[in-house]
C-alpha cells in the first residue's frame, strides 16, 4: 500500500509543512529542521544511470533549503533494485533505526486497560502534556520548552483543519502517554505515538492503538496504517496489523 510505504507522499500537510514532488522522487519538509527525521526523501523512482545525479541534485536543493542532514526511506517498491547499495557508496549511512514496516490494521484491535484513559486533546494545557511526553520519549534536552501560547496554536490548527488529531492516554488522572493520528480517505495514520519510560508495560500504547481506531471508524474509514520500528512492530503484530512493505533508512550529511 502507497500510503505505508510512504506516508508523507499522500497524507495530507499541515501548517509550516512542505512537499516538493518530482517524477524521480518526493521530499517532505516537516515544521522543525532540527533533527533529520523532519526532512525525508521518499518515493524512489530512480534510473540505473541517474542515482548519482539525483543526489546530487536533492543534495543542493536541501542545503539551499537548510534542511541537512535529512533520511531517505527506500521503500519495497523503490527503484532500481539495490538502490541502498548505491547510496551507501555515494556516502549515506543507516540511520539510527535503520530499518522500519509499513503495515495495514483493518480489523477492530483489542480495547485498552480499563485503568487508562484516552482522550482527543481539548486544551492547551493537554496539547503542552502530550509535546512534552513527546519530547522526553525523543531525548530532548529540555522538555518543558513548549509555552502555552504554542501550544494553543497547536490545536487550533487541528480544529481549523480536522485532517488530524492529538490524544493523550491519562493512568489516575495523569497524562502518560501521547499519539497523533493523519486522517486519509483511506484510513488513519498512525504518527508519532510516545509512552513516559516510567509508565511503559501498562497498556497505554495499546489503548492510543484503539482510540485512533474508533475515530477512523466515526469518519467512515476504518483502517489504521503504519510505519513500525522495532519496539513497536511485535505490540502491533499482537494487535492484528499486518505487514505491508519494508523500508530501509539512511542518513544523509551531505
Amino acid at each position: 500500500m502507497a500510503l505505508a510505504e510512504d506516508a508523507n507522499t499522500h497524507t495530507p500537510l499541515r501548517p509550516g509543512q512542505d512537499r516538493v514532488t518530482r517524477d524521480r522522487y518526493v521530499v517532505f519538509f516537516g515544521e522543525r529542521s532540527d533533527h533529520p527525521a523532519f526532512t525525508v526523501v521518499q518515493r524512489l523512482r530512480l534510473r540505473e544511470d541517474d542515482v548519482e545525479e539525483t543526489v546530487a541534485e536533492l543534495r543542493t536543493l536541501l542545503r539551499d533549503r537548510g534542511r541537512l542532514p535529512c533520511t531517505w526511506e527506500i521503500g519495497t517498491h523503490a527503484t532500481p533494485a539495490g538502490l541502498t547499495d548505491q547510496l551507501l557508496g555515494l556516502g549515506l549511512e543507516p540511520f539510527d533505526e535503520p530499518f522500519a514496516v509499513g503495515m495495514v490494521l483493518d480489523e477492530e484491535p483489542p480495547a485498552g486497560p480499563p485503568e487508562i484513559v484516552v482522550r482527543r486533546v481539548s486544551t492547551a494545557e493537554e496539547m503542552a502534556a502530550a509535546h512534552r511526553i513527546a519530547r522526553i520519549s525523543f531525548g530532548h534536552d529540555d522538555p518543558d520548552a513548549v509555552s502555552l501560547e504554542e501550544a494553543a496554536r497547536d490545536l487550533e490548527r487541528e480544529r481549523d483543519k480536522d485532517s488530524w488529531a492529538s490524544f493523550l492516554a491519562f493512568v489516575e488522572g495523569e497524562p502518560v502517554a501521547q499519539a497523533q493520528a493523519t486522517f486519509t480517505a483511506h484510513g488513519a495514520v498512525m504518527n508519532g505515538g510516545s509512552t513516559l519510560p516510567e509508565a511503559r508495560g501498562r497498556g497505554a500504547y495499546r489503548a492510543l492503538v484503539r482510540a485512533r481506531w474508533d475515530e477512523a471508524r466515526q469518519r467512515g474509514t476504518p483502517s489504521l496504517i503504519t510505519q513500525a520500528g522495532g519496539m513497536s512492530r511485535p505490540i502491533l503484530e499482537r494487535l492484528g496489523f499486518r505487514e505491508v512493505c519494508q523500508i530501509q533508512i539512511l542518513l544523509d550529511r551531505g
